[in-house]
């Protein structure tokens, strides 16, 4: 495995401490009800771009040399680590190119166009957006930005595991959705070095899931995409991935695939009980722990992603959902 220590999320915490948002651990009586054991929210979508995105982007971008910051930005994404770079980018006033897939949501283009960054829609898939974001940075000079296979993402995303650990020390699991591993890789690498015992659970879509399929076979293989709740969660994990799919193999306890309708189950929990629109890659650790996945031995924390949908999209889920469950009854 390539190395990375606990040390450079601490390093990364006092890069971009001024830059993102100490986000809360909300505590859940309605989740705690169900699980019997106290669980609590991680709120990223209170970050100023909309999701934890910001950590990683963040934290690569303000390392960069001064002559790297003048030649500009560029990344592929599927939509929040886009307007995460174009955030961070714009703060410190460094031109950002931003490539996506003809299957991001309308609302996160819609967003990205009004980002400052430039937007290039490229391919059917996150995959081909890469390769032209990977054009740019030869063509143009500008530096990528992954998305999630680079120790200055996975180092920022950790930083979440420094602030659940810092508010809540009883910790005993931490649930996250799993794609390119930037998120669970970081926050398990800072979890395992400091609180061992901690369960670290990563979920994944049915369809789709790279990294849960890569490390079912043991190598990293490539995947269609499909439709989901969740889109923030599809997109390859790079065939020649050097850090998360190694991470996540050695530091995630669990993994589960989670079906459409217990994601919708989890955005409608959290509308009801916690007045949160959120997308589906940020509710699927509720719709787990709902829909029975989750066997908690103790205080428990699900990070809640980001908010990137579509207001309406959102409510004719929870419509949606209301009427199958009122066609079972």
């Amino acid at each position: 495995m390539t190395t990375l220590s606990a040390q450079e999320v601490w390093q990364a915490y006092s890069r971009i401490h001024s830059t993102i948002i100490s986000t809360p651990c909300l505590y859940s009586p309605s989740l705690s009800q169900v699980s019997g054991v106290p669980v609590y929210l991680k709120l990223e979508q209170f970050q100023p771009s909309g999701s934890f995105k910001l950590r990683g982007a963040a934290n690569h971008i303000s390392s960069l040399s001064e002559k790297e910051q003048k030649k500009g930005v560029t990344t592929f994404s599927t939509g929040n680590h886009g307007l995460a770079v174009a955030y961070a980018a714009q703060a410190l006033e460094i031109e950002a190119v931003v490539c996506v897939s003809a299957h991001v949501p309308e609302a996160k283009i819609e967003a990205l166009k009004k980002s400052g960054a430039t937007l290039h829609i490229e391919g059917e898939s996150q995959d081909e957006a890469a390769v032209h974001s990977l054009k740019l940075q030869e063509k143009d000079g500008l530096t990528l930005i992954p998305p999630f296979d680079h120790p200055a993402i996975i180092a920022g995303q950790g930083t979440i595991g420094l602030e659940i650990l810092s508010d809540l020390p009883s910790v005993k699991h931490v649930v996250a959705g799993l794609s390119g591993g930037g998120l669970l890789g970081g926050i398990s690498l800072f979890m395992k070095a400091n609180a061992p015992e901690v369960d670290m659970v990563g979920l994944s879509v049915e369809k789709g899931a790279a990294m849960d399929e890569s490390l079912r076979v043991g190598k990293v293989v490539e995947v269609p995409e499909h439709p989901t709740y969740a889109d923030s969660l599809l997109g390859g994990i790079g065939m020649n991935n050097l850090y998360t799919f190694p991470l996540i193999q050695n530091f995630v306890d669990q993994r589960f695939r989670v079906p459409e309708e217990t994601i919708a189950h989890g955005m409608v929990h959290l509308f009801e009980h916690h007045k949160l629109v959120v997308e589906g890659a940020a509710a699927i650790g509720v719709g787990a722990l709902l829909d029975g996945f989750l066997s908690l031995r103790g205080p428990t924390v699900i990070v809640v992603t980001g908010a990137g949908i579509d207001p309406y999209l959102h409510q004719s889920v929870v419509s949606a959902y209301y009427q199958d469950d009122s066609a079972k009854k």
